[in-house]
């Protein structure tokens, strides 16, 4: 397989940010949800105007997977103020890891974790969270083997289904 290149998302790459994410997200999740809660969860979570808002902003980064110039998985990250919800200054949280499902088993979430990692060693956080859906297994399997553990749960909202999230987070060194 070619060598996959990680770089920080601009603005300049809103079109295939809302490419990779919404072709990512219903691949994980359309199968499992209502066409009308993942129409309303498209259209919202990728419009132009949120994702312009999120490249914006200072607290947020994304990072784009890509091979031979295709975008094949996506990373975004939050600090401060930005995080969905612990909010403390020393926590890094990842938003979301996507990969194109051409690519699962490939490595290339975990070459995104890796991109985690760097930025939380570089901002010195004191740990890494996240939320995921309990009945993705696949990515709780693959956040355990990075050594997260669970500590809480959240209500994460699709359309108008209340899904558990499981809170994960990685205490760093």
């Amino acid at each position: 397989m070619d060598t996959v290149k990680i770089t920080k998302a601009t603005l300049e790459d809103l079109s295939k940010l809302q490419f990779i994410g919404r072709q990512t997200f219903s691949e994980t999740f359309g199968d499992v949800n209502t066409e009308e809660n993942m129409i309303k969860y498209l259209d919202e979570s990728f419009s132009t105007e949120k994702l312009t808002s999120e490249l914006k902003n200072e607290l947020s980064s994304f990072y784009l997977a890509e091979i031979d110039e295709k975008v094949i998985g996506y990373l975004k990250l939050n600090t401060g103020i930005a995080q969905t919800e612990i909010q403390e200054n020393d926590a890094l949280e990842i938003e979301r890891i996507y990969v194109a499902k051409e690519f699962h088993g490939k490595k290339i979430g975990q070459e995104l974790y890796n991109q985690a990692l760097l930025t939380a060693k570089e901002m010195h956080a004191a740990f890494i969270w996240l939320g995921v859906w309990e009945k993705n297994f696949r990515a709780v399997h693959f956040y355990s083997k990075n050594g997260f553990v669970q500590f809480d749960t959240h209500i994460f909202r699709l359309g108008n289904d209340e899904q558990t999230d499981l809170m994960m987070k990685k205490v760093l060194n």
